[in-house]
């Protein structure tokens, strides 16, 4: 045995492996690597579905935006690219080296932006490249073997030498098992996420409209200007400021609250970009804080609103307004006025306001909680893919 290497273990070009494994390539394993059609393909508003690069995600299909081609198209295209039950595809171009397999309920073709590998069934299954696929091992080789060009591309030649460890078929099987189970548990919470999504969507809808109104709450409601009831004002400082780890929240134009050690508010705000993805993007602090140049702070709120209510309905209704009346420069953008203008109708007292953020806040809490568990969820697979597609945690 030699030092260091675990008995029934042996050391291999991409590492210390079990004594029963092999390392081979992608090549060796199948019966035909190919892509997709080449010419544009005639599509239809019904038929067979027509995947591209889009539809790929990393595990899965998404058929949620995909085209579709007739009967002579499909017959045509197959002739090229036959994805079949089992089957493994690879994006090779856009979001290059996401890995899914084709499910048994879909019949397909493909356009030229995703590989098709067919496999010799008696030594590989397709879950297990599959989940191979998407490991460490074989996307650094995916991302080495890009083609930075105008559109970066994955040619067949690369995906042909991408590496792969074979155990046994028996132990392949255990291992897409115990890998599919997890799979399994997170497209259950993925769709719990998505209902407490939609039922907080129609809680807004309902409940900032006053068609619902809660228990113990009858008084009118009424209009107020935002600009009457809060202060807005954009920040000062630029991207450049930015600190990682820094002490303190640093809003941007984007979705991610980056860090900064200084701060120019401390206060209850409201914080929405100026251009960029106008009218999408909300968030509520209450503390310190600074902010970009380009992105409206609106804080000082009057006693007659509820800083937390203002925060939902500008989430549910400024987006249209912002919309009509951005400013088309470069980018679209927003200013002051479309703002200080923003008309809200509202509860008339603040008790009712804060109950109904209340209630929103609270289905916040439940999706920001079934979201930490997905995310730990996604760690642990990560952790056992390394495991087990590796061999340094045996199934059988």
């Amino acid at each position: 045995m030699a030092q260091g290497i675990p008995a029934g273990y042996k050391q291999t070009e991409i590492g210390v492996i079990p004594y029963d494994w092999r390392v081979t390539t992608l090549n060796c394993v199948a019966t035909r690597i190919t892509d997709g059609d080449h010419a544009t393909p005639m599509r239809s508003k019904h038929g067979h579905y027509l995947l591209s690069a889009r539809n790929v995600m990393n595990g899965r299909l998404d058929l949620s935006d995909v085209d579709y081609v007739g009967n002579e198209e499909f017959k045509r295209m197959r002739e090229r690219c036959s994805p079949d039950f089992g089957d493994v595809l690879i994006s090779c171009s856009g979001t290059i080296g996401r890995v899914a397999s084709v499910p048994a309920d879909i019949r397909c073709v493909l356009v030229r932006s995703v590989a098709l590998v067919k496999l010799n069934n008696n030594i590989v299954c397709g879950k297990f490249v599959q989940y191979w696929l998407q490991g460490c091992t074989a996307q650094r080789q995916i991302d080495a073997s890009v083609n930075q060009g105008a559109q970066p591309n994955l040619f067949l030649n690369h995906i042909e030498r991408i590496p792969l460890l074979v155990p046994p078929l028996r132990e392949q099987r255990a291992i897409t098992d115990a890998l599919g189970d997890v799979d399994a548990l997170l497209g259950a919470l993925d769709r719990l996420i998505a209902k407490q999504r939609n039922l907080k969507q129609a809680s807004m809808q309902q409940l900032l409209t006053g068609r619902t109104r809660l228990p113990g709450f009858a008084d009118e409601w009424v209009v107020r200007r935002l600009g009457d009831v809060a202060r807005i004002k954009t920040g000062s400082r630029n991207n450049e400021n930015k600190v990682n780890n820094g002490r303190y929240p640093f809003f941007v134009r984007s979705e991610i609250v980056e860090r900064i050690n200084t701060y120019a508010y401390d206060c209850e705000a409201i914080l929405v970009p100026g251009e960029g993805r106008i009218g999408d993007i909300f968030h509520y602090v209450n503390g310190r804080f600074d902010v970009h140049q380009r992105v409206y702070a609106i804080t000082s709120f009057a006693p007659s609103v509820y800083a937390r209510f203002v925060h939902f309905y500008l989430a549910q209704y400024f987006g249209s307004w912002a919309m009509q009346n951005t400013v088309k420069a470069t980018v679209d953008s927003l200013r002051l006025p479309t703002f200080q203008n923003f008309q809200m109708y509202i509860p008339s007292t603040v008790a009712e306001q804060s109950a109904i953020a209340t209630v929103l806040s609270d289905m916040d809490a439940e999706i920001a909680a079934l979201e930490a568990r997905r995310a730990k969820t996604c760690h642990l697979k990560q952790a056992m893919m390394q495991e087990l597609l590796t061999g340094k945690t045996r199934l059988v």
